[in-house]
């Protein structure tokens, strides 16, 4: 990788996150100008602007960003995991089995949930959503390594347990009759809906934990992206590693889905374009992913909240639309 075209990339990519941050803060209802968006952030805003950005649209693009990053990181941890470029945690069913776990809880919670655990009652269901995306993982990674992880029989179970979760979603939904159906399709269509500071406060640290975590070790992540023979030989515990950022990818893709539901293929689509640009190199390409997948979801979710106003679009249907011809593309790529 030359460095002359790393800083080129790094140029246009930090260009494009500064207009998808002044759009963001700036297109809404209430229409900001950019110049004023700025004025707002330095604490020169009116009343007004001050509760539409940083009481409105401020936090909620923080949780966006945060949301990112983690799936962005997951869907590359998975990829180099399974050796296979169409792994997302949003397609094999670890963002589901997230969502069942989290729409089980808000179905069943007592009257009395909130007042009983106080401000401890927003870290809850971060923690059930990872539970289950755990559970979900655990089952995907069994089923496909009996014999060895082979990485099309682990797409092929993650596709039919992703369609059975979400179908027990909608069952589920429908039989019990849940009264917050609004907060229901959140987690079966993803949505950053209702993100505000009290969201931001727990998953910034999370990612931010997490995705230090994940660059500290990319030279593991580079190993194992070579054949077993080649990483045995360098002397790693291949199956120990695996586990071990599995539970990473988990961990990140359960936090994300407790805050914005079932957000899919941005773990698809920002790991494969960033590796397009940069290299299979993780130091590199796992920075440069989770900085495409902030201008993804930042426009996507500015497009979803703004081009239909009144109504909002859920963020996961629009990022879809770019998503699914992208991954019909690469399945037929796929050897």
């Amino acid at each position: 990788m030359k460095r002359k075209r790393l800083k080129i990339i790094t140029v246009v990519l930090a260009i494009l996150v500064l207009v998808s941050l002044i759009t963001y803060l700036s297109w809404g209802t209430y229409k900001i100008s950019p110049i004023d968006s700025i004025k707002t952030l330095l604490g020169q805003g009116t009343k007004l602007q001050n509760a539409a950005i940083l009481n409105l649209r401020l936090p909620r693009m923080l949780v966006g960003i945060s949301v990112a990053i983690a799936l962005s990181t997951a869907g590359a941890l998975l990829q180099t995991i399974t050796k296979n470029e169409l792994a997302d945690s949003g397609i094999i069913g670890i963002n589901a089995g997230a969502a069942v776990a989290a729409v089980i809880f808000i179905s069943f919670k007592t009257v009395n949930y909130y007042t009983a655990l106080g401000t401890l009652s927003v870290y809850v269901l971060p923690f059930i959503a990872i539970i289950g995306a755990g559970v979900s993982a655990f089952v995907i990674y069994f089923l496909s390594s009996r014999t060895g992880v082979k990485p099309k029989r682990l797409l092929l179970i993650g596709l039919g347990l992703n369609a059975g979760l979400n179908a027990f979603i909608t069952f589920f939904t429908f039989r019990s009759g849940v009264g917050d159906y609004n907060r229901v399709l959140t987690w079966t269509s993803g949505s950053l809906w209702g993100a505000g500071w009290s969201y931001a406060k727990i998953i910034i640290p999370l990612v931010v934990l997490m995705f230090v975590i994940v660059l500290l070790n990319h030279k593991k992540l580079d190993v194992l992206n070579l054949s077993d023979e080649h990483g045995t030989a360098l002397g790693l515990n291949l199956n120990k590693e695996r586990k071990r950022f599995l539970l990473y990818a988990v961990v990140l893709a359960g936090g994300a889905t407790a805050f914005a539901g079932n957000i899919g293929f941005i773990g698809l689509i920002c790991p494969h374009i960033a590796r397009k640009l940069v290299g299979p190199y993780h130091k590199n390409f796992l920075k440069v992913s989770a900085v495409i997948s902030i201008v993804i979801v930042l426009l996507a979710d500015a497009i979803s909240r703004n081009l239909f106003s009144p109504i909002e679009i859920p963020v996961g249907i629009t990022i879809s639309i770019l998503g699914v011809p992208y991954f019909i593309y690469l399945m037929m790529k796929e050897k």
